[in-house]
């Protein structure tokens, strides 16, 4: 594990960061040692210096979900991060120039909860436990630099977990569903980018159905002595690859029946 000070120097300099706008170099490269504990660790001190701020949490994201992003990153597993209260945009609004430092934007099936998870659950407990599901754009921002100039080193998973899964915002669509209305494998978008389209795709691109993301994540916080509660709402990973959003982009997902999202950056 790194040492205590390590962990709050990265979590510091994210901060600020995010403060700045001004990207931090790979937290990988800086300490080469570092495990996933290790960046769950300065996840966790993130989340515990936000609190402290007077934010509030008011859900998790799953990323890394889909076999083509795992493959990418060499990695076998998702990710997870947490959504705090300033984070919620609603569907139509438009982002300010100079927000975000790199946004990028992916479609997502949200669970909202009506009662907590916590632990070894399964598949019909996390839909005892959800209130209803809603088509959701999620907003990606980068605090770490995604490729190091001089060794032309990617971000690897650590990078990732540590800057809070590159969570920066959700966009919740204004239609609920209650969770068997839907087969979410089958549920999906189209996402048209200044309208044109540039993503398709389906639920089952979610570890072959989104609510195993929510089994995984449900699981994984046991570990780290966290649960998902009731009121809160869960990103269940994306089903199409992140698309960039430079100022001028207007994005729209078409989740058919299921509903649709929009949002602008200036």
């Amino acid at each position: 594990m790194l040492s205590v000070e390590a962990i709050q120097n990265a979590a510091s300099d994210l901060l600020e960061a995010e403060a700045s706008g001004q990207q931090i170099g790979l937290l990988s490269l800086r300490h080469p040692e570092m495990v996933l504990d290790d960046a769950y660790a300065i996840q966790s001190e993130l989340i515990a210096r936000k609190l402290e701020q007077g934010h509030r949490i008011i859900g998790w994201k799953i990323g890394l979900t889909s076999k083509v992003m795992q493959e990418a990153l060499g990695i076998e597993t998702p990710d997870s991060g947490v959504l705090f209260d300033d984070m919620m945009y609603s569907s139509g609004a438009t982002i300010p120039a100079g927000h975000f430092i790199q946004p990028r934007v992916e479609a997502e099936i949200a669970y909202v909860m009506k009662a907590p998870l916590d632990g070894d659950v399964t598949r019909e407990e996390v839909l005892a436990a959800t209130d209803y599901v809603a088509p959701s754009l999620e907003i990606l921002d980068t605090r770490i630099l995604r490729k190091d100039p001089q060794s032309g080193k990617s971000r690897v998973i650590f990078d990732t977990v540590s800057d809070n899964a590159a969570n920066a915002g959700i966009v919740l669509g204004l239609e609920r569903h209650a969770p068997e209305a839907f087969d979410m494998r089958w549920t999906g978008a189209i996402l048209r980018k200044n309208r044109e389209v540039v993503a398709t795709g389906l639920g089952a691109a979610v570890l072959d159905d989104p609510v195993i993301g929510l089994i995984w994540l449900a699981r994984r916080m046991k570990q780290y002595g966290q649960r998902i509660e009731a009121g809160q709402v869960v990103l269940s990973g994306s089903f199409i690859a992140p698309i960039e959003c430079p100022p001028g982009t207007a994005i729209e997902a078409d989740f058919g029946p299921f509903g649709s999202v929009n949002i602008k950056f200036e």
